[in-house]
């Protein structure tokens, strides 16, 4: 079935292929969960460093001047939506960035709109 729009603006050409495109709304869920753990400072923060450093709890702790548990608490939800992953090695934990295409974007977003460069 064809869509008819109620207003003709002389650019409908390719409409059909974009409003599929709309309805993968699982997608764009995916998207929304990864804008929504960067909707907080803190987490980019974290995300930033752990985009050049494989950390532990503690080390994070100090170097973003915060408690464990709440550095803790933006680790989980940073895993959670699949932007960290975590290695066990004894006792400690360590955490980095996703090597992912998405990932990757994000970095040099976050980068291109601070106007900074990668420490390595």
């Amino acid at each position: 079935m064809e869509l008819v729009l109620p207003h003709k603006h002389g650019e409908e050409e390719g409409i059909d292929r974009l409003i599929n495109s709309l309805s993968n709304n699982e997608s764009f869920a995916t998207v929304a969960n990864i804008f929504q753990q960067l909707s907080d400072p803190t987490r980019i923060r974290i995300f930033w460093l752990l985009c050049h450093y494989e950390e532990c709890v503690t080390n994070i702790s100090a170097i973003m001047e915060m408690s464990s548990p709440a550095v803790s608490h933006h680790l989980r939800e940073l895993k959670n939506s699949g932007l960290i992953v975590s290695r066990r090695q004894g006792k400690e934990v360590y955490y980095r960035v996703t090597d992912t295409p998405e990932c990757r974007l994000l970095h040099t977003m976050i980068e291109e709109v601070m106007e900074i460069k990668c420490p390595n």
